[in-house]
């Protein structure tokens, strides 16, 4: 280090870095040779040419880092199978027991409420309710939208891979259950449509024969079945469905229920495999009579050999039916 020294005066450093000269600049100058220097040309401390560079690396970067994100989705779509998805059945998280579903829902369903509650003399509730079932047959109602839904019946042949079967909503096969009649809503005796979910390949497994029956079958289904099977044996190729009261308590106030347009699915529906155009079939539940001002706790279950039925214990979800209130206001 050299420097020279005087009696009264600071060191003179012979470095480049030597103390900076006072600067007299104001504020705003300072702020504005920030963004822009004119002695040196620079613009935030970089030369056009600096910032060239710098915007032609990030260019390039983000396009090398675009086209391995495209590689990537590339190689895991080649892998993915729009109609068949990898996992099915017991290899999947869904397995192969199908949950039931019913509508009209409450706005509060993703709550956990399940009570269809309405005032059948007033209009607008009302219309809140058949709103809510439009929507939801709004597919049902389209019959033209694909030319590959067909007429199917336990008498024709199961339809090729390419077709599916239509599920026909008129007032000849679900009675007062039709949009026209406002579901029955007004009538306090409300129609509450079931469906089971979907399972890609699942394959109901009939109750061939009357001896198969499971003895906690209810009576008044079993009687039904052994009349459908009178009628023609081929029916015995349904997944039944039977609504009755939950608790001892509803036994006496639900009363008589009708199903539209029969107590059962249709097993030509089956197995679902992702067709175009594919609809799950329906069942419209009509409680002819539902106590006025008393809530009624409904279940509705799925028969079939492998629909496990389990109520809700614990930890344990339920399984193989689904449950919901019913409560009809004057």
């Amino acid at each position: 280090m050299k420097g020279k020294t005087g009696n009264h005066k600071e060191a003179e450093y012979s470095w480049g870095y030597k103390k900076p000269e006072d600067d007299n600049r104001t504020l705003k100058e300072k702020i504005r040779i920030a963004f822009y220097n004119p002695s040196t040309g620079t613009v935030l401390g970089r030369t056009p040419l600096d910032w060239g560079r710098l915007l032609l690396f990030y260019i390039l970067l983000y396009l090398a880092l675009a086209l391995l994100f495209a590689i990537c989705m590339k190689g895991l779509l080649l892998t993915i199978d729009l109609k068949h998805p990898k996992w099915i059945l017991e290899e999947s998280i869904i397995g192969t027991n199908p949950g039931m579903g019913y509508r009209p829902m409450p706005k509060m369903a993703e709550d956990g409420k399940s009570l269809v509650w309405y005032q059948a003399n007033n209009k607008s509730n009302v219309a809140m309710w058949e709103e809510s079932i439009n929507a939801f047959l709004k597919p049902y109602m389209n019959e033209h939208e694909f030319t590959n839904r067909i007429f199917c019946d336990y008498d024709m042949p199961k339809p090729s891979e390419d077709k599916v079967c239509e599920v026909y909503i008129n007032e000849t096969s679900w009675g007062p259950c039709t949009k026209r009649n406002h579901y029955s809503f007004p009538s306090s005796s409300p129609c509450v449509f079931l469906k089971l979910n979907r399972i890609y390949g699942w394959t109901p497994e009939y109750y061939e024969d009357l001896s198969s029956l499971p003895p906690e079958m209810p009576s008044n289904l079993r009687s039904f079945i052994e009349n459908e099977k009178a009628i023609d044996p081929r029916r015995m190729n349904t997944i039944w469905v039977s609504c009755n009261p939950e608790t001892p308590f509803d036994n006496e106030t639900m009363g008589e229920v009708e199903y539209y347009p029969r107590q059962g699915f249709p097993g030509y529906y089956y197995p679902y495999k992702n067709q175009d155009g594919y609809l799950s079939p329906l069942i419209a539940v009509r409680f002819k009579r539902p106590p006025v001002g008393i809530l009624v706790n409904v279940e509705c279950r799925a028969w079939a050999k492998n629909i496990i039925y389990q109520r809700p214990t614990g930890a344990k979800d339920r399984q193989g039916s689904v449950h919901f209130e019913i409560l009809v206001d004057p």
